[in-house]
C-alpha cells in the first residue's frame, strides 16, 4: 500500500520537473537574445572594456605598458642584479674617448690629440652619468633649432667668443641661435640660397651632406628646411660644447676631427660637403685631407669652401696673413682639386664651389697615386693615405661611377646601387624589399607599444645595429632623424644606408660613442647584444646607452630571449623602467623585445648619491 502511493507521487512530480527545466531554458535563451540585441548592459560593458584597452595610452606617463603579454623570465636562484650608483657630478659631460686630460698626453701634430683615445678596461667608469641640476626636456623641433635651455648646456663661452658672428645669444634661461655663422653672419638661409643657385638642392638631387668643423651646426640646422640631412662634426676643443649644442638643437652631429685617421663614413656617401671657415689645412700633408673628402664624396657631388683662402684680397689683413701666402694656398687647392677630378663651378665673394666628376673617363688628367678601391670602406682606426680612391669602373662617359641615385624621396625605397650590383653579400633586390616590409611591421608594433614613437617627442634617434636602414626608413619624417650605426664587426652595409638618403657612422660598441651625454631621445638595438656577447662586456654597452640617452628617453631592444634575459638582469640595476614583451607574431617566436624608459634624475653635490628633482 505504501509503495503504490510512493510511485504515484513520483509520477505526479515528473511533469512539473520537466516543465521547470524547460522554463529555465527558455528564460536563459530569451535573456541571451536580449543582451545580444544591444538592449542589455553586458555588451555595453564589453565595449567599454574593449574601448578602454584600445584607447589606453602606453606612454603618457612613460610606463611602457605593452599590448603584448609579458614574457615570464625563469631564472635559477642567484645573487640579485648589481645596482649601479651615480657617478660624481664632475662626470656630467663625460665623453670617454675624447676626455681632455687624456687628450693632452698625445701629440698636437696633425690634431692627433683631438682624435679618439678611449680609456683602458681598468679606467672605464661603471656608474651612471648624472644630468645637471635643473635639466629640462629639450624644446621640440622646430623650436629646438632656435632655443636651448641653459641648464642643459650651461656654457656661455661661445656667446662671448662668437658674439659678432651671430652664432648664439644668451637670453634669460635659454640660449638663442639666430642662424648665423662665421662666414654667414647675416644668416644661414641667405648663404644656402646662394649655394642653391649653383647646386640642385631643391629638387632632391642633394640629400646627404657633410659639414667639416661645424661649430654649432647652424648650416646643418637650416639645410633640414631643404630636406637635406647633414652629418656635422667638430672636435671637443676650446669652443666648449659646440657639438653638444648642435645635438641639443635636434641637429645630427658627432665629435670628430680631420687628423690622421680616416673619417668613420663609407666611400661615396655624401652628395655635398662643405668647409665654412673650418680652418682645416687643406694643402698640408700633400693634400691628404682633401683626398679624404674626395673618398666620402659621391661621384657628381659638390664641395664648398668659404673662408681662407677664398676672397683673400679682401680679408688678408683680417686674417693677418700675406697676400703671397694666401694666393699660393688657393693655387695649391685648385691644383689638388683638379688632380682629384673636380671641376670648379663657381667663385664669387666668400664662396667657391667644385663638383666631382661622375667617373674617371671624364677626368682631364690622371691622379698621381691611386689607393686600393677594395679598402675604400676600411676606416676604423685606419690611417689616412696620400692617395685618391679610384672611381668604380664604368662603360661610358655618361655613366655615374658606383651607380646613379634617384632623387629623394624616391631613393629611400628604391633598390640601392650597391645591392643592385651585388656588392653586399647575401642581399638581393628581393630580400631588400622583404626587409623593408618587415621593418614597417616592426615599427608599427613599436608604435603600439609606445605611442610617442614617430612623434616630435623623440627627435634624435639612434639605431645601434642599422643593417640596411629599414628601421630609419620606416620612421622617415621631418619630425625626427636617425643616426644609423654600422658596427665594425657586422656586415658592412653603411654605404647602402647612405644610398637610401639616410646618414650613419661606423662604430665599435666595445668603446664609447663620439657624442656627449644625454643626446638621444630613443635608442634602438636589433640583434646588437647577440652580436657583441662574446666580444665585450654587455654591461659596458648598456652603461654607454644610458650615458647618451636623455632622461625619460626610450629604449627598444630586439634580440633572442636568452640574450635578452642577460640584458634585462643588468638593466634591473640601472635607473630604467623596463619590460620584456613577446615578438609581434606571438609568444612562440624566440625573439623578444625589451622596452624601457630612463628615469628622470639629476646629480647632487655628493659624490656617492643623486636625488630626483
Amino acid at each position: 500500500m505504501g509503495s503504490k502511493n510512493n510511485a504515484s507521487g513520483h509520477r505526479a512530480r515528473r511533469p512539473l520537473s520537466i516543465f521547470a527545466v524547460l522554463a529555465l531554458c527558455c528564460f536563459f535563451y530569451l535573456l541571451g537574445a536580449w543582451q545580444r540585441s544591444g538592449s542589455g548592459k553586458g555588451d555595453n560593458l564589453a565595449l567599454k572594456v574593449n574601448k578602454l584597452m584600445t584607447d589606453c595610452a602606453v606612454i603618457p606617463n612613460l610606463s611602457f605598458e605593452s599590448h603584448h603579454n609579458d614574457v615570464e623570465i625563469v631564472e635559477p636562484a642567484e645573487p640579485k642584479a648589481e645596482v649601479f650608483k651615480p657617478c660624481d657630478v664632475k662626470y656630467t659631460d663625460y665623453t670617454p674617448c675624447q676626455e681632455q686630460d687624456r687628450a693632452m698626453t698625445f701629440p698636437r701634430e696633425n690634431m692627433i690629440y683631438r682624435e679618439r683615445h678611449c680609456p683602458a678596461e681598468e679606467e672605464k667608469l661603471h656608474c651612471l652619468i648624472p644630468a645637471p641640476r635643473g635639466y629640462t626636456t629639450p624644446f621640440q623641433w622646430p623650436k629646438s633649432r632656435d632655443y636651448v635651455y641653459y641648464a642643459n648646456v650651461p656654457y656661455k663661452s661661445l656667446t662671448v667668443e662668437k658674439a659678432v658672428q651671430n652664432w648664439v645669444q644668451f637670453q634669460g634661461n635659454v640660449f638663442k641661435f639666430p642662424g648665423g655663422g662665421t662666414m654667414f653672419p647675416q644668416g644661414a638661409d641667405a648663404y644656402i640660397d646662394e649655394l642653391a643657385s649653383v647646386i640642385p638642392i631643391a629638387d632632391g638631387s642633394v640629400r646627404t651632406a657633410l659639414d667639416t668643423g661645424c661649430g654649432v651646426a647652424s648650416w646643418g640646422a637650416y639645410m633640414l628646411k631643404r630636406n637635406v640631412l647633414t652629418m656635422s662634426f667638430a672636435p671637443k676643443d676650446n669652443h666648449e660644447a659646440q657639438v653638444q649644442f648642435a645635438l641639443e638643437r635636434g641637429v645630427p652631429a658627432v665629435i670628430g676631427v680631420l687628423g690622421t685617421i680616416r673619417l668613420p663614413y663609407p666611400s661615396r656617401a655624401f652628395d655635398m660637403a662643405q668647409c665654412s671657415r673650418c680652418l682645416i689645412p687643406w694643402t698640408s700633408n700633400e693634400g691628404m685631407y682633401l683626398m679624404e673628402v674626395d673618398r666620402v664624396l659621391r661621384p657628381g657631388g659638390y664641395w664648398i669652401l668659404s673662408g681662407p683662402p677664398i676672397n683673400w684680397k679682401t680679408y688678408y689683413q683680417t686674417w693677418k696673413r700675406s697676400k703671397e701666402d694666401l694666393k699660393a694656398e688657393q693655387r695649391k687647392i685648385e691644383e689638388l682639386a683638379e688632380s682629384l677630378c673636380w671641376e670648379k663651378k663657381y667663385e664669387k665673394g666668400d664662396i667657391a664651389i667644385w663638383r666631382k666628376k661622375i667617373n674617371a673617363k671624364s677626368c682631364q688628367r690622371k691622379s698621381l697615386h691611386l689607393c686600393d678601391l677594395d679598402n675604400a670602406d676600411d676606416v676604423w682606426y685606419q690611417k689616412m693615405e696620400v692617395c685618391k680612391i679610384p672611381f668604380p669602373e664604368v662603360t661610358s662617359k655618361s655613366e655615374v661611377a658606383g651607380g646613379e641615385l634617384k632623387k629623394f624621396p624616391a631613393r629611400l625605397f628604391a633598390v640601392p646601387p650597391r645591392i643592385a650590383s651585388g656588392v653586399i653579400p647575401g642581399v638581393t633586390a628581393e630580400s631588400y624589399q622583404e626587409d623593408n616590409k618587415l621593418w614597417k611591421k616592426h615599427v608599427n608594433a613599436y608604435k603600439r607599444m609606445n605611442r610617442l614613437v614617430g612623434t616630435a617627442r623623440y627627435r634624435n634617434l639612434m639605431d645601434m645595429n642599422a643593417d640596411l636602414g629599414g628601421f630609419a626608413a620606416a620612421l622617415e619624417s621631418q619630425k625626427s632623424w636617425v643616426m644609423n650605426v654600422g658596427p665594425t664587426i657586422a656586415k658592412n652595409t653603411l654605404g647602402v644606408i647612405y644610398e637610401r638618403g639616410l646618414i650613419g657612422i661606423y662604430h665599435d660598441w666595445c668603446e664609447g660613442f663620439s657624442t656627449y651625454p644625454r643626446t638621444y631621445d630613443l635608442i634602438h638595438a636589433n640583434g646588437l647584444f647577440s652580436l657583441y656577447q662574446d666580444k665585450c662586456n654587455l654591461e659596458d654597452i648598456l652603461l654607454e646607452m644610458d650615458r647618451i640617452l636623455r632622461p625619460e628617453g626610450a629604449v627598444i631592444i630586439r634580440d633572442e630571449v636568452d640574450v635578452l634575459n642577460k640584458v634585462n638582469k643588468i638593466v634591473r640595476g640601472m635607473r630604467w623602467d623596463a619590460k620584456m614583451v613577446d615578438h609581434e607574431d606571438g609568444p612562440l617566436v624566440p625573439e623578444k623585445i625589451l622596452v624601457a624608459m630612463k628615469q628622470y634624475w639629476v646629480g647632487t653635490t655628493k659624490s656617492n648619491s643623486s636625488n630626483e628633482q
